[in-house]
């Protein structure tokens, strides 16, 4: 409790106390701490589940994932679990005071009941609340593949594939309806890159504007090159703040992630789901699942012609990366070490990744060119 109020104490505006607070004089003593001698608002959050099956499997893998028993004899872990079921089985009284903000979750039924609730980041809670699934769940994502803009490195826009990119859609539908994955369902964007690249795999599709690539504003499909000619000084504020940051008449990533969160909710709480999307959207979903620090997700690493699959594992995700064997450009670009406003050309391109002069070298091509890069 004392580092929870020395984090709000500190500027912060959510702190959030984990634990097992099972009987009434715990919670009323955290309530009088935090609310009475404190002045915070508080909500005490209940989660309950009573299906035995799966109760067993949550205890396996508390057993197998939890920090508490890493390195832990399994049948001596597995003891320590029970017992301290069984004292809070025995100590608990029913959360039914009605002088506190409280929501009681069935994570089983999802059965919700809510009592004074109130305020943005309550009700952002509630909401939150009800999206989270304790059913084991994998996810799997890609970028659409590589498209014409991606070739010139442009950023934005609404370009078709590339030659390359066409078959990298071709090998994901190939890969897909291989796997069989039951009742699966493929969400895309509405741009017409990732319909492409979704297009051959059956089965049922939804086009989602929420899954737009961030919009460029004024710089929607110019390079990097272009936007150091025209907008120099745009151009270094977004390498000094590429979070926060929003394009003159476009977003920010912290629009973008805002944006995403009704995907994200449906996501918490489905099974067998293929989102294909762009970059910087995939970003800020996979960041979610990856507990990535929002200043790490504008840099996050999401490369074209790969499928990432999340499988939920106890209270953490596992992450794997499955490279498809189409070449492709890298379109990353990492923070440059001068951000200042008054940097040469030189240094403010000094990372760009490698991008071509023509929309599309290899179409129509049988071996393919050896093009001149601009970079």
């Amino acid at each position: 409790m004392h580092e929870c109020a020395t984090w709000l104490a500190g500027g912060n505006s959510v702190a959030i106390l984990d634990a097992t607070l099972v009987m009434r004089a715990q919670r009323a003593e955290v309530f009088d701490y935090f609310s009475g001698q404190r002045g915070y608002r508080v909500l005490i959050i209940e989660c309950v589940y009573d299906d035995p099956v799966v109760l067993e499997r949550n205890y396996k893998e508390i057993l197998r994932y939890s920090a508490c028993y890493v390195g832990m004899d399994s049948i001596t872990a597995e003891e320590d679990l029970r017992l301290k079921i069984a004292h809070y089985i025995r100590s608990y009284e029913p959360m039914d005071e009605k002088t506190y903000p409280r929501i009681r979750i069935d994570t089983g039924s999802m059965d919700i009941e809510s009592c004074i609730v109130s305020g943005d980041v309550e009700t952002n809670v509630l909401g939150y609340l009800g999206s989270v699934t304790v059913e084991p769940h994998t996810l799997y994502f890609s970028r659409h593949g590589e498209s014409e803009y991606n070739v010139l490195g442009k950023v934005g826009g609404d370009a078709v594939l590339s030659a390359r990119g066409e078959r990298y859609a071709q090998a994901l539908a190939t890969k897909f309806n291989a796997m069989r994955i039951p009742d699966l369902r493929v969400l895309t964007s509405r741009l017409r890159r990732t319909i492409a690249t979704a297009r051959g795999v059956e089965s049922p599709q939804e086009h989602v504007t929420a899954l737009n690539e961030l919009h460029a504003g004024i710089c929607e499909g110019l390079s990097y090159e272009d936007m150091q000619e025209h907008y120099p000084q745009e151009f270094a504020w977004r390498d000094q703040d590429k979070l926060r940051y929003r394009y003159p008449w476009g977003e920010s990533y912290i629009d973008a992630m805002h944006r995403v969160e009704p995907v994200i909710a449906e996501l918490q709480r489905s099974n067998n789901i293929l989102v294909v999307s762009h970059q910087a959207i995939l970003r800020c979903i996979i960041g979610v699942f990856t507990d990535k620090k929002p200043k790490e997700v504008p840099y996050a690493e999401v490369p074209l012609h790969t499928v990432i699959r999340i499988s939920s594992q106890g209270y953490n995700y596992k992450v794997d990366f499955f490279k498809l064997p189409i070449e492709c450009v890298n379109t990353i670009r990492v923070k440059p070490n001068n951000c200042s406003a008054d940097r040469t050309a030189d240094d403010a391109l000094l990372t760009v990744p490698a991008h071509f002069d023509i929309p599309d070298p290899w179409r129509n091509l049988g071996s393919g060119p050896t093009p001149v890069q601009q970079h």
